[in-house]
This record gives structure tokens, C-alpha cells and sequence, in this order.
């Protein structure tokens, strides 16, 4: 049979090119399928921090972390909470991935040119047992240039795939099925969209020009999620979390749509742990968005307070970065679908940072002096922007005035100014007290214990109500869609699985398609940084599997 390619990877992503790049280096042609225009290459990870979960680092020990590996599996299975049949080859992934964690991962990437903020972050604090969810310890490690200094070497590594004539890149190229010849998935077709000249992450055009069909020996599926397609997110939304929001804001393109999953399920491959998903509910409008219902997640230190929709504080542990999840599922049971920040300017200007490279323009930009610069008081400028313009951010000087304005942006008298009041006074009296019960304060305190959140993620515990430390702000958070946690079951060689347990003939699947690995190596929860890891190291697997299998 006449083949178009050794193998077709479908969408340009970071696993995508992860796969592209290592099929190249086995001298294996490859057509590389996107639906959107070459500008938007790199996918979902242009957009990120760039955060990658690293065990044992050299970053962690000049900070006086003491990590291993079986730290990091103890917490993974805590987080995980793997409890079902169909996670046998999510559990495996979960080893491989922290075995890769804490051994090659840091090494591999520095090789590629990668390099890493030296302060280490602490997401996912958890708040549980030992044994619990959680990190344990700072695990959440920067790439310096934010995700496009994490996507520039897999793109530069397939671009040189197409100098050499081993990759065509096809982008506007809408895959609508997959079909097999002689028993193997060896078919790849198509519908060919107008060319666009839509900017990263903007809306393109759907009009069909043309049709495509390609065919070759194997394909590799590296499509994303479903966090662009709210609808989608509705009917997999799991019963334990409650009822679905009325109203979410997205946290990738529109084009995060889902349509490659169930085509690869038509063709005979396996979804599983559909009801697993990864939402923040931190999230933001961008008051400068680039696609529909754009939102940013505030990554907060662990100082402002948190209300639910009515005015009451959130349960103990669910402080600013202890547990998504958990949190997630509270709001989703109060009968509301936003909850408010209180917190005050000292706090804002020493605790708020803004999810996203185009957020953070110094660390993406590489500039060691703006980065200095955040030391110097004030809030960041991107912080700042949302001070002037964000829709959900209110600042005044005396709490009555802040509840006033929140009950009118919300439109419903929800809050009791004098409970609230209330509520932060007795917050504030717990500062002055070294032997204080609120759980919350004392996580403050113990969170200023590790160096890296003392000098740039935690402020000094100070009252709310203190002037010196003001105005008050208050700041209205959404749910905001993101990862998809389940997907395409894989074995350890990334091949999708059927129901029967038996690879689907000449198909692989990478990063979130394949639930970053096995159809769901987070299981219920996720550490953090370990989304762009898991793109690369099942991309990585897939395009090694895949060059082998290939004649």
C-alpha cells in the first residue's frame, strides 16, 4: 500500500510536537494535523505558567527542600485516590510519570534548553492526613520563558523535521473520521478549512474549502480536552461535585472542543473516567480577552479571606491553594456558582499572581530585571490592570461600602454587612493571638516558614481592618474549565486500548486526549505542574512507540 506518511499526528499541541519531534529523530515521516492556523501552534501550553512538577530537584534543595520519590508516590496516591477498575493503566502511567519526575525529566528538558525559575512553588497544599491530598512540599517548579519557553524546543525540533523533508504541517485540517484497511486504523479524513488569519487563540473561521484524506502506518491522537466545549463539560460533570454551573468561564480556545475524542471512540477506541475533569474556581473575566468567555485563575498565597456567595467563610481546609477539588465541590453544593476574596492591598500586592504567560510578562519575557522588579512593592502590572479595569474586583475603604458594591455587582442582597464585619473582626483578632484556633491563620504563619513563599508568596500577617494595610478589596471569582482528567485508555505504549482490553491496530494517543497518559494518570486530583509534564512525557512515549512499531 502507498502510504502519505510513516505516521499522522493529529493536533500541534505540546504533545503533538513532543511526538513529532521524536519520530523525527527516528528518521520517520510524519504529517503533523491541526484545525487551526499555523499561528496558534503549541497549542493550550502557549498560554500556560509553565509549571512542571519536579521531585528532588537542585531547585528544591538550595531552598532546604527535602523531597523523594516516595514522598512524591505517597502524595500522588493520596491525590489520586485511584478506586476503580479501569484505573489499572492510569496507575501505571502514575508510577512511570513520577519515576520520570524524579529521575530524567529535569535532565531531559535541560538538555532540550529548558531552565527553571529557582523559586519553587507550593500548589495543592491539601490540609489532610499525611496520606491525604496534597503536596507534601514545593513541587511546583517555573520554566523560565513561561509555556512558549517550554513549547520553543519542540517547535524548533519538528521545524527542523520539515527542513529535512521528514514533516509536512498541515494545518487547517479538520480530521471528521478515522478507518481502517487490512485490520489497521491506517486512515485519516477530513475536512480542509479556509486559511485564516485569526491571532493565537481567537476564533477562526469554520468554512470548509476542500476535503483531505491521508493514510499511514500509524496515527497518533494528541487533540486536548473538552474545556472549551461548555456543553460537553455539563453532561460529564460527575454527580459528586453537584449540579453543574449555570455559568463558567473557559480557560482555553473555543476550539478545546472534544470532537477528536469521540471520533477516536467511533473508530474503536476507549474513553474512560469521563466524569473526571480539573476546573479552578479562582477564575476571573479577562478584561482584555482573546476568546469567548476568557477567564485567568488568580494563583493566591494563602492570606485572603474566602467567602461563598452569601458571606460566610469557606470550611477548613479549603484556604487559597489547598484543594481545587474540594473546593470546587462545596461551591457546587451551596447553590451558588461564585464565591469572593477578601482580602486587603498589602495582601494583593505580595500574594496575587495571575495564571497564564500572557499574565506574566517578565517571566515570559525572560527579564531578570523585571522580575527583580516584583520585589519592590506595588502590585505586578498585570494585577494592577485588573485593579483598574476587571469587572470583578471592587475596592473600598470601610467593609460597609465593600458589601454594598458586591450585593450590586452580584445584584442580590446576599451579604450581611454587619456579619460580615463581624466575621473579620473576629479574623482579626486571632492575628494578635500566638496561640490562635483559626486554621487559616495558622497556615499563614506555617506558610512563611519556607523561604520561597517568605520573600515573594505570603505576606506578613497584619489585620484586615488595618488601615495602613488598605483599602479592602474584594474580588469575584468564577468556575473557570480546564482540564479534562479522563480520556483515551493507553498502555504504557501509549496505544489506545478497545473495550476489550486489546490495542486498537496502528492508534496512539498523548497529553490530554489520553488523560496525560492511560486515560487518567491524575485520577480524581491533580498536584499541579503536572499537566505540561504529562503532555510531554506521553507525547514522548507515543512518538518512540510509534517510530518503532512503524517498518
Amino acid at each position: 500500500m502507498a502510504y502519505d506518511a510513516d505516521v499522522i499526528v493529529i493536533g500541534a499541541g505540546l504533545a503533538g510536537l513532543a511526538a513529532t519531534a521524536e519520530l523525527v529523530d527516528a528518521g520517520r515521516k510524519v504529517i503533523l494535523l491541526d484545525q487551526e492556523p499555523e499561528q496558534s501552534i503549541g497549542g493550550q501550553a502557549h498560554w500556560s505558567f509553565g509549571g512542571l512538577f519536579l521531585v528532588d530537584s537542585p531547585e528544591q534543595r538550595r531552598l532546604r527542600i527535602r523531597d523523594s520519590h516516595e514522598l512524591a508516590w505517597q502524595d500522588w496516591l493520596g491525590a489520586a485516590g485511584f478506586d476503580r477498575p479501569e484505573d489499572h493503566w492510569p496507575r501505571r502511567w502514575a508510577e512511570a510519570y513520577v519515576d520520570f519526575a524524579a529521575g530524567e525529566k529535569r535532565s531531559w528538558l535541560h538538555r532540550q534548553g529548558i531552565r527553571i525559575f529557582p523559586v519553587v512553588g507550593w500548589a495543592e497544599r491539601g490540609g489532610y492526613g499525611a496520606t491525604g491530598h496534597g503536596n507534601s512540599v514545593p513541587r511546583f517548579h517555573i520554566t523560565w520563558g513561561t509555556g512558549p519557553g517550554l513549547v520553543a524546543p519542540f517547535e524548533r525540533r519538528v521545524r527542523a523535521g520539515v527542513a529535512r523533508g521528514l514533516v509536512e504541517l498541515r494545518f487547517r485540517h479538520r480530521v471528521t473520521g478515522l478507518a481502517r484497511s487490512a485490520g489497521s486504523v491506517d486512515t485519516v479524513c477530513g475536512e480542509v478549512l479556509a486559511p485564516s488569519r485569526a491571532e493565537r487563540g481567537t476564533p477562526s473561521s469554520r468554512e470548509v474549502a476542500g476535503a483531505f484524506e491521508f493514510k499511514a502506518q500509524a496515527v497518533i491522537v494528541t487533540s486536548g480536552g473538552i474545556g472549551g466545549n461548555h456543553d460537553l463539560v455539563r453532561a460529564n460533570w460527575p454527580r459528586r461535585l453537584g449540579k453543574p454551573p449555570a455559568r463558567m468561564l473557559s480557560g482555553v480556545p473555543a476550539h478545546v472542543d472534544g470532537k477528536m475524542l469521540g471520533i477516536t471512540e467511533r473508530a474503536g477506541g476507549r474513553l474512560i473516567n469521563r466524569d473526571r475533569m480539573w476546573h479552578y474556581t479562582e477564575g476571573i473575566e479577562n478584561w482584555h480577552p482573546i476568546w469567548p468567555r476568557h477567564g485567568i485563575r488568580i494563583l493566591s498565597g494563602p492570606s485572603p479571606l474566602w467567602l461563598d456567595a452569601r458571606g460566610k467563610r469557606l470550611p477548613v481546609p479549603l484556604f487559597p491553594g489547598f484543594d481545587t477539588l474540594g473546593t470546587l465541590e462545596h461551591i457546587m453544593r451551596s447553590g451558588y456558582d461564585h464565591t469572593w476574596f477578601v482580602l486587603t492591598r498589602k495582601i494583593i500586592e505580595k500574594e496575587f499572581t495571575l495564571s497564564g504567560s500572557e499574565q506574566n510578562p517578565d517571566l515570559t519575557g525572560k527579564s531578570i530585571r523585571d522580575v527583580l522588579g516584583r520585589a519592590r512593592g506595588g502590585a505586578p502590572g498585570p494585577v494592577q490592570a485588573f485593579l483598574d479595569h476587571g469587572a470583578d474586583f471592587i475596592v473600598e475603604r470601610s467593609p460597609a461600602e465593600l458589601v454594598r458594591r458586591m450585593n450590586e455587582l452580584t445584584g442580590e442582597p446576599l451579604i450581611d454587612a454587619a456579619a460580615l464585619r463581624a466575621e473579620i473582626v473576629a479574623r482579626d483578632r486571632e492575628i494578635a493571638n500566638p496561640f490562635t484556633k483559626d486554621l487559616q491563620v495558622t497556615a499563614v504563619r506555617g506558610t512563611r516558614k519556607y523561604l520561597g513563599d517568605r520573600l515573594i508568596r505570603t505576606a506578613a500577617p497584619h489585620r484586615l481592618l488595618d488601615p495602613a494595610a488598605g483599602p479592602l478589596i474584594a474580588v469575584r471569582l468564577h468556575i473557570l474549565t480546564r482540564k479534562t482528567l479522563g480520556g483515551l485508555e493507553t498502555d504504557l505504549a501509549s496505544r489506545v486500548l478497545t473495550e476489550g482490553g486489546e490495542p486498537l491496530p496502528g492508534v496512539y494517543a498523548a497529553g490530554e486526549a489520553a488523560g496525560f497518559g492511560g486515560g487518567g494518570v491524575h485520577g480524581y486530583r491533580s498536584l499541579e505542574g503536572t499537566f505540561l509534564g504529562g503532555c510531554l512525557f506521553s507525547g514522548r512515549t507515543a512518538g518512540r512507540a510509534a517510530a518503532k512499531a512503524v517498518s
